[in-house]
């Protein structure tokens, strides 16, 4: 698998943002379908001190010159929030890169050859009703401006032209459409469309005392995701983020993971994994070795129950895997955080005082090892720590 991170820099929203750094700099109102906040100030600050003389240049090479710094001020930012939260891609694609390359005009040539393409209006339209679409979609404006799915059916041609036999799309909320439209490019390309796998994911809202956050990005009341971990850290927002299914809006209650209590999850799972730790540590100080050879001894409801709860790891990890559903990977440690704290309240595993140790304290240390190494196994898939102590 190689995880590519595809970032829009161009066309309109592009355009709008340069537009308000180049306002922003030059103290005047935010335009009308511009973006406001103090992430524009700052960028526009940064920018003009970044480019000696900008102030000058007329007003067209101005506005490109906010556009191409202020990009790549963007793109840095983004890419070094997203490692610092855990998620690196093997390869960073620009959007405009598809352009510049002559990506968009081989391909469109290509679709023009093998008849994919028509002409009607004075617009390039694609045959994506063909493939299921419930109209045509324009793909050279009449203008000659390529539209916006253009750079996308050049992007899906050029990771075929790489090798991939199977594309796995991760879209925002608002793009439903978007699926049989990229088959439908796969198909016009000559392509299987069902190697074209489209997941769409769903709003993310933050609640604070009771209350949502209220973001609006043109408003410039922006919550990043910095600010999400500057609240509540690293592991609660992934963890957060991941235990809900990706086709469901996620509330994401701030003052709930600030809590260490078992009333957040990704506390409850990490206490059960740190607690786990401990009894190591301190069977480690008594002499005492886990014994899985005398496993069979354990006969209580809630060992059975925890034994249970191990053996479905492999399947719950191999259904998350085929299904695309990494919350099911949350969702089982949290029960298996559970099946753990129940069998802890039950059962002794250590000997007390004077006790001799016996058999039975060392097949529930081996018991013990296993939930560890599990709920380990678990944390690392989704990326979150798994703490020795807590």
């Amino acid at each position: 698998v190689t995880r590519e991170y595809y970032f829009n820099d161009h066309g309109g929203q592009i355009d709008r943002f340069a537009r308000s750094l180049d306002a922003a700099a030059q103290g005047k109102p935010t335009p009308e379908d511009g973006y406001a906040g103090s992430y524009i100030d700052e960028i526009a600050a940064t920018v003009v001190a970044d480019v000696p003389g900008i102030a000058d240049l007329p007003d067209d090479d101005r506005v490109e010159a906010f556009r191409a710094r202020g990009v790549a001020i963007m793109f840095d930012h983004i890419k070094s929030t997203l490692h610092e939260f855990g998620t690196d891609f093997d390869v960073y694609t620009h959007e405009n890169s598809m352009f510049e390359r002559g990506l968009v005009e081989v391909c469109i040539t290509e679709l023009k050859a093998n008849g994919t393409l028509y002409e009607a209006d004075g617009a390039w339209w694609l045959r994506s009703t063909d493939y299921g679409d419930d109209k045509d979609r324009v793909v050279l404006k009449s203008d000659g401006a390529a539209a916006y799915i253009a750079g996308d059916i050049a992007y899906l041609k050029d990771k075929f032209d790489r090798g991939f036999n199977h594309l796995i799309y991760m879209l925002g909320a608002d793009h439903h459409g978007y699926v049989v439209r990229l088959k439908a490019a796969a198909a016009a390309l000559g392509h299987d469309p069902a190697s074209v796998e489209v997941l769409i994911g769903q709003m993310v809202n933050l609640v604070q005392d009771g209350q949502p956050v209220r973001m609006s990005k043109r408003a410039g009341t922006v919550v990043t995701l910095d600010d999400l971990v500057e609240m509540v850290g690293v592991d609660a927002a992934r963890y957060s983020l991941i235990r809900s299914s990706v086709d469901v809006n996620i509330d994401i209650d701030l003052d709930l993971l600030r809590k260490q209590s078992n009333e957040n999850p990704v506390y409850y799972v990490q206490y059960a994994h740190a607690r786990l730790a401990a009894l190591a540590r301190n069977a480690a100080d008594l002499g005492l070795e886990a014994d899985p050879s005398v496993i069979a001894l354990l006969t209580e409801p809630t060992e059975g129950d925890l034994i249970r709860t191990l053996g479905d790891f492999p399947a719950v990890v191999a259904t998350a895997a085929d299904l695309r559903e990494p919350h099911r990977i949350c969702r089982y440690l949290e029960t298996l955080a559970g099946a753990y704290h129940r069998f802890y309240t039950q059962c002794r595993v250590l000997p007390i005082g004077d006790e001799e140790a016996t058999d039975v304290n060392r097949a529930r240390l081996a018991l013990c090892a296993a939930a560890r190494q599990v709920l380990a196994n678990g944390l690392a898939m989704v990326g979150v720590s798994a703490p020795e102590r807590m």
